[in-house]
């Protein structure tokens, strides 16, 4: 298994365009504790996008503390190996425990800040992102504590709920991948 550091190398050499992966490897070298959510000046989570088998939907929370549609993911709590963490998020949040990981590479990077609520401050969220399948008509979907809501959404829905830039990033990467599959 590659380190982090590898792991967001290789994704900045794929992706040279996009600014997260280079303040990650500055944030990687001039701090300490990345892993634990009690660090304020940042650190690192793990999430799951997941997609149906057919590429057409995606298992997205409504989530109750930031009040609005995003992948499944969450904290490292001292794990650094955030595939690990994003699958176990994924689990926690929607209930279905059979997933299909397609790579242990990264598929998306974002740099995202949580404002301050009552029991935090604010901080910055290094969320590596990982590509996970799951079928929608497989296990029933549950909805954890930190949602108001755990759904399957059309591929062609997602930025109407939430229209932020990772996002789409990450829709476009899987219309990319949906039509090489299609193509092939």
């Amino acid at each position: 298994m590659k380190s982090l550091k590898q792991l967001i190398i290789h994704y900045a050499q794929t992706y040279p365009k996009e600014m997260a992966p280079n303040n990650m490897l500055k944030f990687l070298d001039e701090e300490t504790g990345y892993f634990l959510r009690n660090n304020y000046n940042g650190h690192f989570t793990g999430s799951a996008w997941i997609i149906s088998p057919d590429k057409s939907n995606i298992l997205m929370t409504h989530h109750k503390k930031l009040g609005k549609w995003i992948q499944l993911g969450g904290h490292a709590d001292g794990e650094s190996d955030l595939l690990k963490v994003a699958l176990r998020e994924a689990k926690e949040e929607s209930g279905i425990q059979q997933f299909k990981v397609f790579s242990e590479e990264i598929f998306d990077l974002d740099i995202h800040e949580i404002p301050q609520n009552n029991s935090e401050l604010g901080h910055l969220h290094y969320d590596v992102r990982f590509l996970i399948e799951a079928d929608p008509t497989g296990e029933a979907v549950i909805i954890s504590d930190e949602s108001h809501d755990v759904t399957w959404i059309p591929l062609a829905d997602v930025t109407k709920l939430n229209p932020e830039v990772s996002i789409a990033r990450m829709i476009k990467k899987t219309i990319i991948m949906k039509d090489k599959k299609t193509n092939n």
